[in-house]
């Protein structure tokens, strides 16, 4: 089954040269990253950002990849392979592969980037203030770049979860940049240069 998602085209009005997916947080919707297609300017990509397949159980506009109330992380799997069903397919859509896919994820959709992200051939992974559940079954030679932010004072995803992802990555042999910033569980603009450096880099080498 497709994720439904809002899609923002190349603003230089020519066929996308690469795809960036932005992946929400739990409890948040497609709409939340959207803003984020203007932000970072980058003129030749398109940007899709699916709406989580499972409703919020507060949030009556929200959505979730999985039930972070539970503690086998219920429905993971499940999104976990959706979302690894619907990259696959976006090339067919947009005649973009995935060697030219940014997979990205704010908190929980960070998760999923990282999750999802390393299991398939994409160029680069961006997780902001987000985590990684170390479940991944790495079995491809080349592993995509990855970019970790995180705040400092995040009172919803501990600093600690960014940096034990940044270990254990690099540990995996996988290109990793990491940066901290004086922030909560927020992206704040410092966040958004960062990020359009690195998918600027990543996409000029692949």
């Amino acid at each position: 089954m497709s994720l439904e998602s809002v899609t923002i085209g190349p603003t230089n009005g020519q066929s996308p040269t690469y795809l960036m997916v932005c992946l929400h947080g739990w409890g948040a919707n497609s709409q939340d990253l959207a803003p984020l297609a203007s932000a970072l300017d980058l003129p030749n990509v398109q940007f899709l950002f699916p709406d989580a397949p499972f409703p919020h159980p507060n949030v009556p506009w929200g959505n979730a990849w999985y039930a972070l109330e539970s503690q086998d992380n219920q429905g993971l799997e499940e999104s976990r392979q959706k979302l690894i069903d619907w990259l696959t397919s976006l090339e067919e859509s947009t005649g973009v592969p995935l060697s030219r896919t940014i997979l990205s994820g704010f908190s929980q959709g960070g998760a999923m980037a990282l999750d999802v992200g390393l299991r398939l051939p994409c160029a680069a992974l961006v997780a902001m203030s987000g985590y990684w559940h170390d479940s991944a079954q790495l079995t491809r030679e080349s592993l995509p770049p990855v970019l970790i932010v995180h705040g400092k004072q995040d009172p919803i995803v501990p600093v600690s979860k960014a940096r034990e992802a940044r270990d254990n990555l690099e540990a995996l042999g996988i290109a990793v940049t990491y940066q901290e910033f004086n922030m909560a569980h927020q992206i704040l603009p410092e966040v958004l240069m960062l990020v359009r450096d690195f998918v600027l880099e990543s996409t000029t080498q692949s």
